[in-house]
């Protein structure tokens, strides 16, 4: 299967810089049986649920993944995204003085070629400071880099307080304060995403207190979006892509539901591409089944993909050509989402991470 049977064509003017407030998105809807589509808002979705649905959520929090600081000694700006923390290596930084606490993460660093192994860089706010040594260089602007508290409670502590939402990088504009609550989903509770799960961004209270009232039943697991969700498909054919493994966990109450809904043939309604993979990724490790605990996310869904697990999707509209549209069409079909994405172009839906919502029954 060629990666360019997943192209369409977008208007840039049709991705969204700013989030709408919480429950004013459009919504449309694909029925895959029918092959129909409806307009609408994300306030209609409890009337196109039903009794005994169940919505499972993914309740990851964003932390502020984006750290902004210079280069030692020579003071020229960096910039470094934290992807994924590593196993703490022991030793210090070389040219700093010993400090006891230490962490070693996988990240994304700008200027790439000033930072080669031996660099040294700072981060610095009111709340505290950070030193950083590139201990290896990787692909495409990888690096593995140490960071040592200067100055602060703890690198957890500096890390929220200095750090920037990491908003994705089609949305041009720098984040501001807003950002850091209007980025979050109201489920968020678990730090560890550099990236929301976007289609939980559009609840609200009075969304969830509609779907308590139309007895809907609701449950949570976690899923930590990583860099995954942003790399490119480079391949020329899907099958040769790699899709980043992502940490999640699912609750022994979660797991108990979920697997409840499916044995009494009750739809299980997933909320994002996330919470979609979590699942069919345990799925697959459980034999049909989900199991409680923790485990790492390798499932690459694509069309021909068998799903276990779920029977609708609530998504926002995704990149052409991305793995996470391919998972959207393994679920809905390739032709119509693809009918379905021309569609919302030309009714000038809003696209990707703070764009309008998409709901596959």
């Amino acid at each position: 299967m060629l990666v360019d049977e997943f192209h369409f064509e977008l208007p840039e003017e049709l991705i969204a810089q700013h989030a709408v407030p919480r429950g004013e998105s459009r919504m449309l809807v694909l029925r895959r049986q029918a092959a129909t589509v409806e307009h609408g808002s994300i306030a209609d979705l409890p009337r196109h649920l039903r009794p005994g649905d169940l919505l499972v959520v993914n309740d990851t929090r964003v932390f502020a993944a984006r750290l902004l600081g210079e280069r030692v000694p020579s003071g020229g700006a960096v910039e470094c995204l934290l992807i994924a923390r590593t196993p703490r290596t022991p030793g210090t930084l070389r040219t700093l003085r010993t400090l006891p606490d230490s962490e070693v993460w996988d990240a994304l660093m700008h200027p790439g070629q000033k930072l080669k192994p031996g660099a040294i860089v700072r981060f610095e706010g009111e709340a505290g400071a950070l030193n950083g040594e590139v201990l290896n260089r990787r692909f495409l602007g990888r690096r593995t880099v140490r960071l040592e508290l200067e100055r602060g409670a703890s690198i957890t502590s500096v890390i929220d307080a200095i750090g920037h939402i990491p908003l994705p990088p089609y949305i041009k504009r720098a984040d501001t304060p807003q950002d850091r609550e209007r980025y979050q989903t109201l489920f968020a509770s678990a730090r560890g995403s550099i990236a929301a799960p976007t289609a939980g961004l559009h609840f609200t209270p009075q969304i969830l207190e509609a779907l308590d009232q139309a007895g809907v039943e609701r449950t949570a697991i976690t899923l930590h979006v990583g860099y995954g969700t942003f790399k490119p498909v480079r391949t020329t054919d899907v099958e040769s892509h790699v899709v980043d493994p992502e940490e999640y966990a699912i609750g022994e109450s979660a797991a108990e539901s979920i697997n409840r809904a499916v044995a009494e043939r009750r739809r299980v309604i997933v909320v994002g591409t996330t919470t979609t993979r979590a699942l069919e990724d345990s799925a697959i490790r459980g034999n049909g089944r989900v199991t409680a605990g923790a485990a790492e996310a390798t499932a690459f869904i694509y069309p021909g993909f068998h799903f276990q697990i779920i029977s609708g999707l609530l998504t926002n509209f995704h990149l052409p050509k991305s793995s996470l549209l391919m998972l959207v069409a393994a679920f809905g079909g390739r032709p119509d989402i693809l009918a379905a994405y021309r569609t919302a172009v030309g009714q000038g839906y809003r696209f990707y991470s703070y764009g309008d919502a998409m709901l596959i029954l």
